[in-house]
């Protein structure tokens, strides 16, 4: 009887645990900013990564851009494919527990977009479909911006 009585406790014990991990890995460190988004606490050096990541994603759009409208497919897909999922291995991995899953979601998404054009491209669509689609993606940005701004941990107290 013993047995299953410290079974259970284990169980208990070890959910404890998951569930925490779970609501660190989804809540993110985040907290109120003055301004009405969400500021993700995050270090200098996270800070500086993430925004590297968000002009890579402009300038890819950008060329995307600029590549659809002149017809060059092969272009297209050779630029898309640099903000793609490819890239996720150049994310620090200090950030995960730290970004809220909501953006996470959004970065995942806007990345597998990016994929996508590439498809897109070497699949022979129009340069106006994958403007079109471009533009939608670039919803994803705007939501994000809209939601969150990046703060430096070390300045919260």
């Amino acid at each position: 009887m013993k047995k299953i009585q410290l079974s259970w406790v284990l169980v208990v014990i070890l959910s404890v645990v998951v569930a925490i991990f779970a609501y660190k890995f989804t809540a993110g460190a985040v907290a109120p900013s003055d301004e009405g988004r969400q500021a993700v606490l995050i270090s200098k050096d996270e800070r500086n990564a993430l925004l590297l990541e968000m002009r890579t994603w402009l300038e890819s759009a950008q060329g995307v851009l600029a590549a659809a409208n002149s017809g060059d497919m092969a272009k297209v897909a050779t630029i898309a494919r640099v903000s793609g999922m490819a890239a996720e291995e150049e994310t620090p991995g200090s950030l995960f527990a730290k970004i809220p899953i909501a953006m996470k979601t959004l970065g995942f998404a806007t990345r597998g977009r990016f994929d996508d054009m590439a498809v897109m491209a070497e699949e022979g669509k129009s340069g106006q479909e994958i403007s079109a689609y471009l533009a939608d993606t670039m919803n994803n940005c705007i939501a994000c911006h809209a939601m969150y701004t990046f703060v430096d941990e070390a300045t919260v107290k």
